[in-house]
């Protein structure tokens, strides 16, 4: 775990560079009203977030960048593909930024820690930066080895052109709207929540060095991502819902695909894993509940003033000593 720290500098946005984000998220907010509706638009715009989502999650997420199955080597070419019609950059950019993210969860390398700064960063500003565009090679080298794969990160805003062509060819301009710039926008925002919303709001089971939380709505909304505190204790796992009660979409589709022999080698958490909060004590439990729930700067200082809290606890019991013994009397 690194302990370099971002200078502030580094948090500068780069603001003409991110001109076609703005405008994209513009263009879709503006252009329904210029379109005629219909329930069906809203339909593709929907099937196209949650697909899309599957994609993400399974191919950039849990095969990239944590390689929790196997596939094989046309498979794995789709799966990239497909997840880059999400316009959310190159798989192996993706995958390589993830990875560094596990390696320095929360800490101040981090680059999208709402606990370092803040929700705003997190969730999208660090995207907006000019210091995260290449992509980090060193971080994934397994599968940079792949030239198909090197060509999908070169040029990552094909796949989500071919996508966008495709809908004007079948419905039209209402159907490019709200397949293409209505669900993208959605589904960049939906996947930024893993990333800001999932290390602030929510539960924790098992005991980390970061902030990750279990969320029930954010899994919903990400097909089983909102199990973060899950997937941060143990990462390596193609589910991220380890109970019968944490919905996992994500897991639901991979478990179909090994049946039909797509996918196989689906690594899954022991009982030892699933169960270590069994072992915690009860101090341990309750310093997980009572963890503060609030963004940047103000996180790390209720954290600072909830230690300094334990330590003048603890050291005034060790102060006072043991308590004495009471006296028995004979009647």
């Amino acid at each position: 775990m690194s302990q370099s720290v971002v200078s502030p500098r580094d948090h500068r946005i780069a603001w003409v560079q991110s001109i076609p984000f703005f405008a994209f998220h513009v263009f879709a907010a503006v252009a329904v009203f210029f379109v005629p509706f219909h329930w069906s638009y809203v339909v593709w715009a929907l099937a196209l977030y949650y697909l899309r989502m599957w994609v993400v999650t399974i191919g950039y997420h849990r095969y990239f960048a944590h390689r929790t199955f196997k596939t094989s080597r046309v498979a794995q070419f789709l799966l990239a593909f497909l997840a880059e019609t999400s316009a959310q950059k190159g798989v192996l950019w993706w995958a390589a930024n993830h990875r560094h993210h596990h390696r320095e969860s929360d800490q101040p390398a981090d680059v999208h820690s709402p606990l370092q700064d803040g929700f705003w960063w997190s969730h999208v500003g660090w995207i907006l930066s000019d210091r995260y565009v290449e992509t980090r090679e060193e971080a994934i080298r397994d599968f940079a080895r792949f030239p198909e794969l090197r060509f999908l990160n070169r040029w990552y805003l094909l796949p989500p052109f071919l996508l966008a062509v495709g809908l004007f060819l079948i419905g039209g301009f209402p159907l490019l709207v709200w397949g293409f710039f209505v669900s993208t926008v959605v589904l960049w925002h939906g996947t930024f929540t893993i990333n800001s919303l999932s290390h602030v709001f929510g539960s924790r089971r098992y005991r980390t060095t970061d902030t990750s939380r279990n969320n029930f709505l954010l899994a919903l909304v990400t097909c089983g991502e909102g199990w973060h505190n899950n997937h941060h204790y143990h990462q390596n796992t193609a589910n991220q819902g380890w109970f019968w009660w944490e919905v996992d979409l994500s897991f639901y589709l991979l478990k179909l695909l090994s049946a039909l022999g797509l996918v196989w080698d689906l690594r899954l958490p022991s009982d030892a894993v699933k169960y270590a909060f069994r072992k915690y004590s009860l101090e341990e439990r309750a310093e997980l509940r009572s963890e503060p729930a609030v963004f940047g700067k103000a996180r790390l200082a209720a954290l600072a003033a909830q230690a300094k809290v334990a330590e003048a606890v603890k050291g005034a019991t060790e102060l006072a000593g043991p308590a004495p013994l009471p006296v028995l009397r004979r009647r």
